[in-house]
């Protein structure tokens, strides 16, 4: 069973930057098929971006396409998250999460495994 520790998020303003972390413990991130969601204030949660265990193939939201990259350091047990040109409704607490299965997937049920979140908030 792993364990899921985010941190990075903040207050930026829009056009702005930053990088979100998931440190893993317990078992090797490279185990498990990984992945970002995010809530929005008074919304559901949404799935941001994924990188699968196989062949490290990612996937991401239309939403930040372009913008977001998902990352992992097997050699840190460490995701990563780079959001660059941030906007105001990128506003979320973003969490990320784990599945034992080998393909992406954008579906939250599908991942057994989940952090506490962080706070990401773009100002206008």
């Amino acid at each position: 069973q792993v364990q899921l520790v985010e941190s990075g998020g903040g207050l930026v303003q829009s056009g702005g930057s930053l990088r979100l972390s998931c440190a893993a413990s317990g078992r090797a991130v490279s185990s498990y098929t990984m992945g970002w969601f995010r809530q929005p204030p008074g919304k559901g949660r949404e799935f941001v971006a994924a990188i699968s265990r196989s062949d490290s193939s990612t996937n991401y939201a239309d939403s930040v396409k372009g913008r977001f990259t998902i990352s992992r350091d097997n050699a840190k047990n460490t995701l990563y998250l780079q959001m660059n040109s941030l906007k105001p409704e990128d506003t979320a607490v973003y969490s990320c999460a784990a599945r034992e299965g080998g393909i992406t997937s954008a579906t939250p049920f599908m991942y057994e495994y989940w952090g506490q979140g962080t706070q990401v908030t773009v100002s206008s």
